[in-house]
């Protein structure tokens, strides 16, 4: 079992940033993918970003790449997703996943946090 706890959501304005955290326990962090994944009111939840257990391979939504980046830190269990230029379409509940492997489709991620609120007023 891995419990997934995410962290950093609030009330952001047009343009702004955002850190987001998870921190993960339970079974060896450092052997699984993670992912960012946001569902909205009304709308399925929908692939943010993944990386790779070693760090080495970044995933990212056409509609996040080059303003959002994920990362990790495997010695503090912890994956971090930096949100930068944050607009209103960001607006979400946001919730990191891990699994062995890497998928855009949420139905194959096994394990899942409780969500963090994201909202961008404009």
């Amino acid at each position: 079992q891995v419990q997934l706890v995410e962290s950093g959501g609030g009330l952001v304005q047009a343009g702004g940033s955002l850190r987001l955290s998870c921190v993960a326990s339970g079974r060896t962090f450092s052997g699984y993918a993670m992912g960012w994944f946001r569902q909205a009111p009304g709308k399925e939840r929908g692939f943010v970003a993944a990386i790779a257990w070693s760090g080495g391979r970044t995933y990212y939504a056409d509609s996040v790449k080059g303003r959002f980046t994920i990362s990790r830190d495997n010695a503090k269990n912890t994956v971090y997703l930096q949100m930068n230029s944050l607009k209103p379409e960001d607006t979400a509940v946001y919730f990191c996943a891990a699994e062995t492997y890497i998928a855009a489709d949420p139905k194959v991620w096994g394990y899942w946090g409780q969500g963090t609120q994201v909202t961008v007023s404009s």
